[in-house]
């Protein structure tokens, strides 16, 4: 009875941990007075200033947090995915499977000519990459934003909730608090001048792909053990976005349409028996969140 009610307390304390590094991250964001909106740059460089902070001290939450036991297996660089075991692996898999995901995009944008944009010949387009770099907005969501994103809501949460619950359930649990945190875009969305319903109807689509791409990242982390895995294929995202069909619907050759219309499905179907044998935790050397401290 004692073990069981040590395991409820400590299952609450995660489940709370959580819930506080998500409205901390959250209302970093906002304790900033300012009449511009979010893509000022005065507002992303004072962001940018509240997620630092906020990444340093959201490592307490899981080093305070966290059964004394599990530091006999790990320490807690390792916990947050920083170790060099399968580093290279757990850069360069995760972003090849995203790409897979991706294929149809990709493919559009090879029909648009957008390849060499990064197809390992970057310097065709030198002016693109030092353009992009030089800006404050390419930094937010290329770097900051996911690498923050993943620290707190992944490398910080995750090894907490695993404490108490299976993998699956912490990767779900986690993702809901990733997809939950982002409904604070309705503040910016009614900010431009949209319609609070449509704000709303907005902010929960983006919950849904949020919470989605949620699961895949922390996925992606118990998986490998390694933050720069979901970082790498959260940068990935971003630069690309949500898939959009609009473009090969309006495609007068019947044909073409169908052949991206394939490569789409391909892409997600390829991506679903990839996932699992292209994320084995031998790849990657981690065995970190499969000892019995852990489920």
């Amino acid at each position: 009875m004692e073990t069981t009610d040590r395991n409820t307390d400590l299952c609450v304390s995660a489940i709370l941990s959580c819930l506080a590094l998500s409205v901390v991250y959250v209302a970093s964001l906002y304790v900033w007075s300012t009449p511009y909106n979010r893509e000022h740059p005065s507002v992303i460089k004072k962001r940018f200033f509240s997620v630092f902070i906020i990444s340093l001290i959201s490592p307490a939450a899981l080093y305070f947090g966290t059964n004394e036991k599990v530091f006999q297996k790990a320490t807690i660089w390792e916990l947050l995915g920083l170790r060099w075991p399968g580093l290279f692996q757990a850069t360069a898999i995760p972003l090849l499977l995203t790409m897979i995901l991706y294929l149809g995009p990709l493919s559009i944008q090879g029909f648009n000519g957008l390849w060499r944009l990064y197809t390992g010949l970057p310097f065709l387009e030198p002016m693109y990459w030092l353009g992009s770099i030089r800006t404050l907005t390419w930094w937010r969501n290329q770097v900051v934003a996911p690498l923050s994103e993943e620290w707190t809501f992944r490398a910080c949460m995750l090894p907490l909730l695993l404490q108490c619950f299976t993998p699956t359930t912490a990767i779900f649990v986690c993702s809901l608090f990733f997809g939950v945190a982002h409904f604070h875009h309705v503040i910016y969305l009614v900010g431009t001048g949209r319609k609070l319903k449509h704000a709303l109807f907005t902010s929960c689509f983006q919950f849904i792909y949020t919470t989605l791409f949620g699961s895949y990242a922390a996925f992606l982390f118990v998986k490998t053990g390694h933050i720069a895995a979901p970082f790498i294929a959260h940068s990935f995202c971003n630069h690309m976005g949500f898939p959009d069909l609009s473009e090969v619907v309006t495609l007068r050759d019947p044909l073409k349409r169908a052949g991206l219309f394939s490569l789409f499905v391909i892409g997600l179907v390829a991506w679903c028996f990839l996932l699992t044998p292209m994320t084995n935790p031998t790849l990657f050397h981690n065995n970190l969140f499969w000892h019995k401290y852990f489920i």
